[in-house]
């Protein structure tokens, strides 16, 4: 799937505005974000971006005192492997109990749990700090005989991680071609054969699939319109894990949850990014 790349200059440069302009778009469907140096390079899809509502986060900026410029052009084809490699050396530890490479990786820590991730994208590698929350809170649960939904899987490193904690059944899926096919590269690498991937979004899933567990890492926007379709989805006493948004977005994802009986648990939160927990009452 083709995506978008936003270049966007802010003088004077800051941290702040950075965070801010993160935070505004993304809102508007914006999935991931570089910062390089004086430049902020935000990602999305071509299907979900919309000029009018970028100009209108661009309008609602609020730093009056920075100037901002940008420009919008396809995002460039990568060898994402190539990319990870030359600006990720290191393998991802998490939790002290979870280590995450690739099969470049040589010399790699030993830890409970070891996935073998080799992305054909920018997003999903684990880097992110709300895949990295997400994997947080499944290594402290027990998913022993228990039926997964991943939803916006990319690549599919949270249904592997469901399935090494003991998931009967997981279902992960994406709307990006790329993600389903390199989620089913990486669950051949780690040798796991109960995952099913999809094609699609939330309007394939059916009240007639029940699972104990849903996770979703996507963006704030669109996890208030499918909340509904998740809730539906899931046995009673089920838990739904929610990440993609910021820390101050969690009000808004409270109030839609208690629309459908969903009992707030707890948050946890990594450089402003956030991550909940919910259970059906």
């Amino acid at each position: 799937m083709k995506y978008f790349e936003a270049t966007i200059h802010t003088l004077p440069f800051s941290e702040t505005a950075n965070d801010i302009l993160c935070a505004l778009l993304a809102e508007i469907g914006f999935e991931s974000f570089v910062n390089e140096e004086e430049i902020l390079k935000a990602y999305i899809q071509q299907q979900q971006f919309s000029e009018q509502s970028f100009k209108e986060a661009m309008t609602e900026f609020p730093l009056t005192d920075t100037q901002l410029t940008w420009e919008i052009k396809e995002a460039e084809d990568k060898n994402w492997n190539e990319e990870w490699e030359k600006n990720f050396f290191q393998p991802i530890v998490i939790g002290d109990r979870c280590v995450i490479h690739s099969t470049f990786h040589l010399d790699v820590p030993k830890a409970e749990y070891d996935i073998v991730i080799n992305p054909q994208m920018a997003f999903g590698t684990g880097h992110h700090e709300t895949t990295s929350l997400l994997i947080e809170a499944l290594l402290d649960e027990d998913f022993t005989g228990k039926d997964i939904l991943d939803m916006g899987c990319g690549t599919a490193i949270l249904a592997i991680m469901a399935c090494m904690r003991g998931a009967k059944n997981c279902t992960a899926i994406d709307i990006d071609e790329w993600c389903v096919r390199n989620s089913l590269e990486n669950l051949t690498l780690n040798k796991i054969n109960n995952v099913e991937v999809k094609l699609g979004d939330a309007s394939i899933l059916s009240s007639d699939d029940k699972y104990d567990v849903i996770i979703a890492n996507i963006n704030r926007n669109i996890l208030l319109e499918d909340m509904k379709t998740y809730v539906s989805c899931m046995n009673k006493g089920a838990t739904l894990y929610m990440s993609g948004f910021y820390v101050e977005d969690i009000p808004s994802i409270c109030d839609e949850a208690r629309l459908y009986g969903l009992h707030f648990v707890h948050h946890t939160e990594k450089n402003k990014w956030s991550a909940v927990k919910f259970i059906l009452e």
